[in-house]
């Protein structure tokens, strides 16, 4: 998958350059990834796959490098020019930046062409078109824990109320409800195995199988675009519209951190240069797999074309993804609240006190210091 083989390509390439250098990546699971507690990988590990959410946590404990110290400005500038999205921004906290974005995603919209063909069935423009063809069991989703969450940010925003705006609330009580009613009912359309797989697993399942023609958010992964990655191709693109705007989705992606308690922090650094230079993040790590956080891979020709134009075609839905808030007791928030939001999604506990419990964890994780 994009996130493992990506890093070991690149590392093979920099022992290549450097032959008294030695890079040894380990992998986690996708929920270990997100869940991971940033004090114990630092201590284990010189370098840090993580996402930006664990920025502000990681930072004000002091667990990371700070790359600005160690990087050349000119280098760090051209990260900044050419990020996707905000992923450059997401990883700079209090004046430094703290992580490299070797990787960007975002929940996209994927579809089978050839069963849209088979079925005669148009392509989804608008949420209520998604909801149609959820109700005749074309729809696959990720509706796993977490990525509800993200979805419920997705439609808070397009409700008119972003999340995270007032600390005493997640939101206005109406607009949590209205959110999670939404994806509530085309929950209710899919399969009840949408609410356990993450999108890597709605991936798998929709180049599987013939059972769902559509995806409407899921977070991409281009390996899925690529021919002969899967038995059956996956076209990416832009979400559908929702009260007359696109949706706008919440944005993921990783990056790569130098820890505060390495030995070897000046070696650490310039791999992590090497890695997410234009040059690398369009040619090696594009080729073993990786999805590139710098911008000109996501506009190279050579790179779309081996991917059916899956970083092109989603360009602008990167560039116009939430960034998550950035301070210390959000992970908490995440963590505690990603299985209530769910339960308020799957039916399981009722609209009303899922938005309490929800509050409830937002005002506790501001709560938070160290």
């Amino acid at each position: 998958m994009r996130g493992f083989v990506s890093v070991v390509a690149t590392a093979q390439r920099y022992e290549e350059l450097n032959p008294e250098v030695r890079i040894t990546w380990e992998k986690r699971s996708l929920q270990a990834f997100a869940d991971a507690s940033m004090e114990q990988l630092a201590t284990a590990y010189d370098l840090i796959v993580m996402d930006h959410p664990h920025t502000a946590l990681a930072a004000e404990s002091g667990v990371l490098v700070a790359l600005d110290e160690v990087l050349p400005s000119p280098f760090l500038q051209d990260q900044a020019d050419h990020s996707v999205g905000a992923s450059h921004q997401s990883y700079h906290y209090q004046g430094h930046q703290w992580t490299l974005a070797t990787d960007a995603a975002t929940p996209i919209a994927t579809w089978r062409p050839d069963l849209l063909a088979e079925r005669k069935l148009d392509l989804p423009k608008t949420w209520e078109d998604v909801l149609a063809l959820a109700k005749d069991g074309q729809v696959a989703v990720s509706l796993f824990p977490v990525d509800v969450l993200m979805h419920l940010y997705m439609f808070c925003e397009a409700l008119g109320a972003p999340a995270f705006s007032d600390e005493s609330c997640l939101a206005p009580d109406d607009i949590l409800a209205e959110a999670l009613q939404q994806l509530k009912q085309l929950g209710e359309f899919c399969t009840p195995e949408s609410f356990v797989r993450n999108p890597i697993f709605t991936a798998e399942h929709m180049t599987q199988t013939d059972d769902a023609a559509y995806c409407p958010f899921a977070y991409g992964y281009s390996n899925y675009s690529r021919p002969d990655y899967a038995p059956k191709l996956l076209k990416a693109g832009g979400l559908v519209q929702f009260g007359g705007r696109p949706l706008r989705s919440t944005l993921g992606g990783a990056g790569l951190a130098v820890s505060s308690k390495s030995a070897h922090r000046a070696v650490a650094a310039d791999y992590a240069r090497f890695s997410a230079a234009p040059e690398i993040q369009k040619g090696i790590y594009f080729e073993a797999g990786g999805q590139p956080g710098h911008r000109s891979a996501w506009s190279d020709a050579r790179v779309n074309a081996a991917s059916s134009d899956f970083f092109k075609d989603t360009l602008a839905t990167h560039d116009n993804a939430i960034l998550r808030p950035q301070y210390p007791g959000y992970v908490h928030f995440q963590d505690h609240a990603s299985p209530v939001a769910h339960d308020g999604v799957r039916g399981d506990e009722s609209i009303k006190k899922t938005i309490q419990e929800l509050n409830r964890i937002y005002r506790e994780s501001h709560q938070i210091k160290l």
